[in-house]
C-alpha cells in the first residue's frame, strides 16, 4: 500500500513540473518587460529634466529671431524705400538681412538645445558641396541674377528683347527676370539664359514705324505740316524727341510717307491705332487721296 501510495505521488510530481516550469518563464518575460519599461521612463525623465528645459528656450529663442527679422525686415524696407537704389538691389538687401539675423538665432538656440555648432556648421558645409553640385542649374540662376542686379543691363520698365523673348521688365529677381508682353501675358526668364545672349534694350519709350502713302498728284507742302499736326494733338505722342515725318519711297502709284514719333512703352499699341484713324479721318477732310494698288491697260488697234 505504501508502496502505491508513493508511486502515485511520484507522478503527481512529474505531471506538474512543466506546467511550473512554463509559468517561471512567463513570469520572468513578464518581469524583464516590465524592467525595460521602467529603465525607459526613468531615461526619459532624465532626459526631460535635463533637456526640456533647453528645448523650450531654443524655440523660444526660434519664435523670438522669427519675430525680430520680420521687424527688422519691415525697418530696412522702409529705409530703403527713401535711397536711390533700383528695386532689385533692394529686395536683395532686405533678404540677405533677414537671412543673416534669422542665421544667428538658430545657431544660438542649436546651442542653447546643446547641439554642437562647430559640428553641424562642418556638417552644413560638406553638405553645401553636395547640394551646390547638384543644383547648379540654380546656383547659375542666381550668380546671373546677381549680376543683372549690380551690372543693370537693363532695368524695371524699360522693354527688352532677348534671344527672341521681347516684353516690358516686369520684376527682377535672384533666379528669373519678369516680361509683360502687350497682350498682359507674363514671360519668365531664367537669369542664366540672359547673360551672354545678345540684349536689345529700347529702354522706357519706343519710336512707332509707321507708313502711309499719297497720290503723286498731292501737295506735299499741304500732306507733311497736317501730319505733323496730327501727331502734336495725340496725346500719346511725346514731344521730345521730336517725332519725324518724310518721304520715305516713291512706289508705283503712290508717294510713301515715313512717320515716326515717340511714345511710352505702354502707350506703344494703343498709340498707332489712333494715328492711323486721324491720318484717314484728316486726309478725307481736306481731299487728299490715299491710293490703292491700280494698272491701267491699253488696247492697241492693230488696224
Amino acid at each position: 500500500m505504501n508502496l502505491m501510495l508513493l508511486q502515485i505521488s511520484a507522478a503527481n510530481t512529474a505531471t506538474n513540473a512543466p506546467a511550473n516550469t512554463s509559468s517561471n518563464v512567463v513570469t520572468n518575460t513578464v518581469t524583464a518587460v516590465s524592467d525595460k519599461l521602467e529603465y525607459f521612463k526613468t531615461k526619459l525623465i532624465d532626459l526631460g529634466t535635463t533637456y526640456g528645459m533647453k528645448v523650450l528656450v531654443a524655440i523660444g529663442i526660434l519664435v523670438v529671431g522669427f519675430l525680430v527679422t520680420r521687424a527688422v525686415g519691415r525697418t530696412v524696407q522702409r529705409w530703403l524705400d527713401g535711397q536711390q537704389m533700383e528695386p532689385p538691389i533692394k529686395t536683395l538687401l532686405v533678404r540677405v538681412v533677414r537671412l543673416l539675423i534669422m542665421v544667428a538665432f538658430i545657431v544660438v538656440a542649436l546651442d542653447q538645445a546643446g547641439f554642437p555648432v562647430t559640428t553641424v556648421i562642418a556638417g552644413i558645409g560638406v553638405a553645401g558641396v553636395g547640394v551646390s553640385l547638384a543644383l547648379q542649374g540654380v546656383l547659375g540662376n542666381l550668380v546671373a541674377g546677381l549680376t543683372i542686379i549690380f551690372t543693370k543691363p537693363f532695368r524695371v520698365g524699360e522693354y527688352v528683347e532677348i534671344a527672341g523673348v521681347y516684353g516690358q521688365v516686369r520684376n527682377i529677381e535672384l533666379f528669373s527676370t519678369f516680361l509683360t508682353h502687350a497682350d498682359m501675358s507674363i514671360v519668365m526668364i531664367p537669369n542664366r539664359k540672359i547673360i551672354g545672349e545678345i540684349l536689345h534694350n529700347y529702354g522706357k519709350i519706343r519710336q512707332l514705324d509707321l507708313s502711309v502713302g499719297v497720290a503723286y498728284g498731292s501737295n506735299m507742302a499741304e500732306v507733311l505740316p497736317l501730319v505733323r499736326q496730327i501727331l502734336a494733338a495725340n496725346p500719346r505722342v511725346l514731344k521730345t524727341p521730336e517725332p519725324g515725318v518724310g518721304i520715305s519711297a516713291l512706289g508705283d502709284c503712290t508717294i510713301n510717307l515715313a512717320v515716326k514719333p515717340w511714345t511710352a512703352v505702354p502707350d506703344c499699341g494703343p498709340a498707332s491705332a489712333e494715328i492711323y484713324a486721324a491720318i484717314i479721318e484728316q486726309f478725307r477732310a481736306h481731299k487728299i487721296e490715299i491710293p490703292f494698288p491700280q494698272r491701267e491697260i491699253r488696247m492697241l488697234d492693230k488696224s
